[in-house]
């Protein structure tokens, strides 16, 4: 049997030990490229964020939180796989789209297949877990986990609502030509495209580009907020919202939050463009910047109160992050924001900056309010988490596939740190590695190791939090200690490659 049957057929009362009505429903809310230091709550000065700021003083805001990888899809598969990337199948943007043949959208042409590398349909993934456990799912926004057509795409698992973007290069363009669809509700049995009409009367990039009116991140958060308006108290939900903002292009409605912004810059960049990549050319870009996250904020202070609204707010967990470190695409300036808060690297780099992401989590019914915590988790620690509290005893006895010989599970609950009972397991390390840089890291404590094309960095992060000091020359015997676990930690892949270090 696969892992996804096995999960299927599980007997209800083997995985919850609650009644539905008891478990809490769970909200993930992760956005796109947002540095540590990008929000008001984490020292921001230039961006007003008081929805998000409001959520981390209703809950616990950790100061030690990791994403799954320093890019886009390897990140989202920890958090889907509970797995670090030396372990998981997707470990890098790897597309499926370049070689396709073109279709038509009004005068502008798209790509037939869109998507990323799938995820490995013998592993099960977060959302066949809940799904198994009695929730409803739903997926809002960037999926990353295989591209159409493929065995690992949202209607094939445990999703019943998806909308937004199958493909991660597809949602380079805020005002794209179609977005994707499943839904149960409409009778979808596969996954859609749904073409955007007002938008194909217009050109995809250049001059007339400003005439396309449907933007996505709007799109995908009123679909959102409309799923959640349609949950109740009788039957607990998990929706995972992977909003796009902020990441390039930087562009959005001309509305009040752009024309705040546009008045508070009044020294502002400009952007050329970039056809390839789908990044239109953009003036103010410092106010487009300031403005999606603004966006972003209101978004979340409307799914707040839309939970109020429901009565649904109090048993609701609610997670708020960013799938990696800041990034300067397509116009976007981190120096000026000092977005990197005091951290070295930004996107595609595993120094700090790149991989520690912001990370809040509120549930009033549980969680006391005011909180900061320092203890360091990773994204694989989120599959665990949100399968305790559904109710699984042993993750690995209950999903792992018996047929293959090794199924890893990487991550640790954190759910004893959110409800505050001081019994919280701890890594006794963390694992990150990415081929597009070349790049392998390891935190144990307070020593972090970087591996750049095979090669050796030591930091430690307690008086060295911008990474500047290596003192591997100073440490061998720590070097050669944390190599032997990177070395343990690393499993070959044959579509990602990393150069591994020497002892």
């Amino acid at each position: 049997m696969t892992l996804r049957i096995i999960a299927s057929v599980l007997p209800f009362a083997t995985v919850s030990a609650f009644a539905a009505t008891d478990r809490p429903n769970i909200i993930y809310i992760m956005c796109d490229d947002m540095g540590y230091g990008d929000l008001g709550c984490y020292g921001q000065p230039y961006i007003s964020t008081p929805n998000i700021d409001s959520l981390a003083r209703s809950g616990i805001r950790f100061t030690q939180a990791y994403a799954g990888s320093p890019v886009s899809a390897p990140s989202r598969a920890s958090m889907m796989t509970g797995q670090h990337t030396g372990h998981s199948e997707v470990r890098g943007n790897k597309e499926y789209w370049r070689d396709a043949s073109m279709l038509k959208y009004g005068e502008n042409e798209d790509y037939s297949v869109v998507g990323q590398h799938p995820y490995d349909t013998a592993h099960v993934i977060l959302p066949e877990i809940m799904k198994s456990c009695g929730y409803n799912t739903g997926m809002f926004g960037k999926w990353a986990g295989g591209y159409e057509g493929s065995p690992s795409t949202p209607d094939k698992r445990g999703i019943d609502e998806f909308y937004g973007y199958i493909c991660q290069f597809q949602a380079h363009l805020y005002y794209p030509n179609f977005l994707n669809r499943y839904s149960k509700i409409l009778g979808d049995t596969a996954v859609v495209r749904e073409i955007l009409e007002q938008n194909i009367q217009h050109p995809m990039y250049g001059s007339g580009y400003e005439n396309r009116k449907q933007y996505s991140a709007d799109l995908i958060h009123q679909r959102a907020l409309q799923w959640i308006d349609q949950q109740d108290a009788d039957t607990p939900f998990f929706g995972v919202l992977t909003y796009t903002l902020p990441h390039a292009e930087l562009v959005q409605p001309n509305d009040s939050i752009l024309e705040h912004y546009k008045q508070k810059f009044t020294t502002d960049g400009a952007y050329e463009g970039n056809k390839w990549s789908r990044y239109n050319p953009v003036t103010h870009t410092h106010a487009q910047f300031a403005g999606m996250i603004a966006r972003l904020d209101a978004y979340v202070g409307e799914i707040m109160d839309l939970l109020e609204r429901k009565g649904l707010k109090e048993n609701t967990l609610v997670i708020f992050t960013s799938d990696n470190g800041p990034h300067e695409e397509g116009g976007a300036d981190p120096t000026f924001f000092g977005r990197d808060g005091k951290l070295k690297g930004l996107k595609r780099s595993c120094h700090e900056g790149g991989i520690r992401v912001p990370f809040i989590a509120s549930w009033p019914a549980v969680v006391k309010p005011g909180q900061e915590s320092n203890h360091i988790l990773a994204f694989y620690d989120l599959m665990p988490t949100f399968a305790e509290i559904a109710g699984v005893k042993n993750l690995a006895s209950t999903y792992a596939n018996k047929d293959k010989q090794i199924d890893y599970f990487d991550g640790i609950s954190f759910l004893p740190t959110l409800v505050g009972n001081g019994k919280q397991p701890k890594h006794d390390f963390l694992y990150w590695e990415f081929d597009e840089t070349d790049q392998i890291a390891l935190r144990q404590g307070s020593w972090k190791l970087i591996v750049k094309k095979g090669v050796p960095e030591l930091y430690n992060l307690d008086n060295d939090i911008h990474e500047d000091c290596n003192v591997a020359d100073q440490h061998p015997e720590q070097v050669r200690s944390m190599i032997r676990i990177l070395l343990r930690e690393h499993t070959p892949s044959p579509y990602f490659s990393v150069t591994l270090p020497s002892l």
